[in-house]
């Protein structure tokens, strides 16, 4: 079942599975179980942080499934407390370790934190510019950017993020920053796909799954996928991790699409914080 997962180009030649499983907010004591299953289910792209504190889990995990590394595709992002180039390195470096391998994947600056740091994060930048150079990450990108941010990577750096991990759901669809995505090449990765689960109760999201003969949640991640946006819905229970995986034998037609894309709420939508103000470093 892994090769029904459809693998989507990057701006640097690289590709990226549209399927992930994510470990936000999973505890390291439950991140091996949780990301085995997944590996074994057919999922073959994790999605972790420095600041889940499970990189060393998920590390664990993948050579325990007998995968070789190459196999899967592993996304890392930076801590809030690493933005000074120096300190991103040695944070870069901590995040290898972790996962006791030579190369990420993927990574990601996690968030812009335009209030910190000066207002620096492409100094930040160009140090995952130097990394993706020395091939320790096969592709760089960012995390909660909004387009201004974008806007200002392109201006003063050399390379353009492959993708750029955002809040998306039918309440918060994000449309600036995607359409921005969508004209420059960079990917949009949709975290928080299902709202927390706060999407799945909602009348039209459970008329459509009942006419589809699909969950609610199901639902909602082929709405994401059909859209092109990339997505790593998260669980430690084995039904769900595998509910979340069987989304690639239906469609939704378009006027369920559209449906769904109508239930947008705008900024009163977002469940996260706004990447504008948000400003929290770990002590």
């Amino acid at each position: 079942m892994a090769n029904t997962i459809p693998s989507i180009s990057l701006n640097d030649g690289n590709t990226i599975p549209q399927l992930g499983f994510g470990v936000f907010q999973v505890e390291p004591s439950d991140t091996t179980k949780a990301v085995g299953k997944a590996l074994e289910i057919g999922y073959r792209h994790i999605d972790t942080a420095e600041m889940y504190g499970n990189e060393a889990e998920v590390g664990e995990a993948i050579r325990a499934s007998g995968l070789d590394r190459s196999e899967v595709f592993v996304t890392s992002k930076l801590s809030n407390a690493a933005h000074r180039p120096d300190d991103a390195r040695r944070a870069f470096e901590g995040t290898l370790a972790a996962l006791r391998t030579d190369y990420i994947d993927l990574f990601l600056i996690h968030w812009p934190l335009p209030t910190r740091y000066d207002g620096d994060f492409v100094s930040t930048w160009k140090a995952l510019e130097e990394f993706q150079r020395d091939g320790r990450a096969r592709s760089i990108g960012v995390s909660n950017f909004q387009v201004s941010h974008l806007e200002r990577l392109a201006a003063e750096t050399d390379v353009l993020p492959a993708v750029n991990q955002i809040e998306v759901h039918p309440y918060f669809g994000n449309e600036e920053v995607r359409e921005y995505g969508r004209k420059n090449n960079i990917l949009t990765e949709a975290w928080s796909p299902i709202a927390q689960g706060n999407v799945l109760g909602d009348p039209t999201v459970t008329d459509i799954a009942e006419q589809v003969g699909r969950t609610p949640a199901q639902v909602v991640l082929r709405w994401h996928v059909q859209r092109g946006d990339i997505i790593f819905p998260k669980s430690v229970s084995p039904a769900r991790i595998e509910e979340n995986f069987r989304i690639f034998d239906f469609e939704l037609d378009d006027t369920a699409m559209e449906r769904i894309t109508q239930l947008d709420r705008g900024p009163a939508g977002r469940q996260g914080g706004d990447p504008d103000t948000f400003d929290w470093v770990p002590a």
